[in-house]
Order: structure tokens, then sequence, then C-alpha cells
């Protein structure tokens, strides 16, 4: 559409394998086909109308409705291989999207879902036979209590393809707050093996993303990321918390600005509460847990008011 500048329906199978073309030869490192949405998938999706939030992946939407207006096969499946080439030419790895990912905690792990991840793993499989690296996406929209399965099950399914996520979000309910419930969702994921986690925004859902916006959503994901290390005990993760909380212990506070994930907000809130000893912080003054015990283990007196 873009590129061509006419209707949807109009653009022909060739035009969209000539705009991966043209993404390629531009230089780019992946590049996202909703391959795996085909006229069967599609056909079974309108037959088990029972999503919330239907197709809310942006490019398998609108695969489907360009499948739908011209009664066609969608060209990223039917001419596969010539993809494959292309990215074989210019040394692109495939990101395999999940044009039926959820969009809400309803949808989340159903037939669509599924029968896509199955899709994708054929093609992984023949990427992998034409010398091309394969990334998969995944959810979306997925409940807690969902996520170590679905990462489990693409790993199966898709033969240990590294898989990314979008969250995934483990609630619907919280507009302007998105990065929070993306990166308790992407911590769950990194934790069983998550391979890559995309961040989320504030903004999401809500509104093209302002540069705070995406500071705080990509802090958000790296938390998560750190996270999930931590939960798979990766050698090396706990020694930046056990150096944080020794710093604390000793109440060294440039020494937790700098080991901080991101030190500009500890150390505004430090500059902005200024306590009355500089060896204490405003919320707990003389009676700072870790100060008097410092204190009464070095032989001092503690005077705790």
């Amino acid at each position: 559409m873009v590129y061509y500048g006419k209707a949807l329906r109009d653009i022909t199978a060739r035009e969209w394998l000539d705009v991966a073309r043209i993404h390629a030869q531009d230089g780019i490192d992946f590049l996202t086909v909703h391959a795996g949405i085909n006229r069967a998938t599609a056909a079974r999706f309108k037959e088990n109308r029972g999503r919330i939030t239907n197709i809310v992946s942006r490019g398998g939407s609108l695969m489907f409705a360009w499948m739908e207006m011209t009664g066609e096969e969608n060209p990223f499946y039917q001419y596969y291989d010539q993809l494959l080439d292309i990215c074989r030419e210019y040394d692109v790895t495939l990101s395999l999207g999940d044009a039926c990912r959820p969009g809400c905690i309803h949808d989340a792990s159903d037939l669509s879902q599924i029968e896509e991840l199955i899709a994708l793993g054929e093609l992984t499989k023949r990427a992998w036979a034409r010398d091309v690296q394969v990334i998969i996406e995944g959810p979306g929209h997925m409940p807690l209590d969902q996520i170590e399965t679905n990462v489990k099950l693409q790993k199966s399914l898709c033969h240990g393809a590294p898989f990314y996520v979008l969250g995934p979000l483990v609630t619907d309910v919280a507009p302007g707050y998105d990065h929070i419930t993306a990166a308790i969702g992407g911590a769950v994921a990194a934790w069983h093996g998550a391979s890559f986690l995309c961040y989320v925004t504030p903004a999401e859902h809500l509104r093209l993303p302002t540069l705070e916006d995406m500071r705080e959503g990509i802090v958000a994901a790296k938390l998560a990321a750190h996270a999930g290390d931590l939960a798979k005990g990766l050698p090396g993760a706990r020694d930046w918390d056990d150096d944080m909380s020794r710093a604390r212990q000793a109440l060294d506070w440039e020494r937790m600005f700098s080991l901080a994930l991101e030190p500009e907000k500890p150390r505004r809130y430090r500059a902005e509460s200024q306590p009355e000893k500089e060896d204490t912080c405003t919320m707990c003054g003389d009676m700072c847990a870790m100060r008097n015990m410092n204190k009464i283990l070095n032989g001092e007196m503690v005077t705790a008011k």
C-alpha cells in the first residue's frame, strides 16, 4: 500500500515479494512476515469464531483481509521458497510473525494460535534446509498460568528455534501501565526459555509512544529479562544483585546509583528528598535498619529517635 500507492486488494502476489526484496536490499537484519496464516488456517479461524479480539496483528490482519478480498493464497506462504532465496542472498533472518497471537486474555492458547504455531514449525524446518535463520514470534496477551506451557510448546513445535514474545501481557485492564503487565509476563517467559523480550511501552493500546514512553518500556523489559536470568540461575546473573546489596548495606549511595538498572531516577529521588543525615534516607531516618546494624555490630551506640 505504502510502496505502491494503491488499495490493498489491488496489490499482486509478486508485489508482496518485491517489497521483501526492497527491504533486504536496504540492508535490514531481519524481516517479519506472516506466512503462517494461509487459506486453510484462515478458513478455520472463521469456523471457530470464539475470539473477542479476532486478529490483532497489524500485518496478519492485512494479509487476512487481502486473502479474503482476492481469494488468493498468502504470497509469503505460496512462494515461501522464493522468499527464502531472498533472505539467503542478502543474509536476512526471517522472523515468522504470529498473525493469530491472542490480543486478550480470553483468546490465549486457542485453536487459531496453536494451529498457526504448528504451521510456523513446518516453515522453520524449510527455512533451515535453505540455510536461512529463523526467529519465532509469540504472544501477545496471556494469563500467567499459561506462559510456561506456551514457551515449552513453541520450543517443541518449532524445533528449538529462538522464541521472542511481546510481553506477554498478563492482564487486559491496565492501559497506561502495560509496560508493567508486559514485564510481569516477560519475566515468566524468560524464566521458562523465551530467547528475546519485545518491549512494551505504557502507551500500548493508546497512542504512538513518546521517547519517555519508550525509555520506560525498555527499562521494564530489561528488568524482566534480568529477573528471568536470575530465575534460570545463569552464571554471573546474581553477582549484580549481590553487589547492589553490599552497596545498600554500606549505605554507599554513589555505588548504588552506578549499579542501578537505570541510574537517573534513583539519583533524582535521592536529590529531591535530602535526609538530615547522609547515612540515612527520608524513609526511616535514624531508625534505618542497615545504619543501626552497622553501628551496633561495630560496637557503637544506636540513637534512634
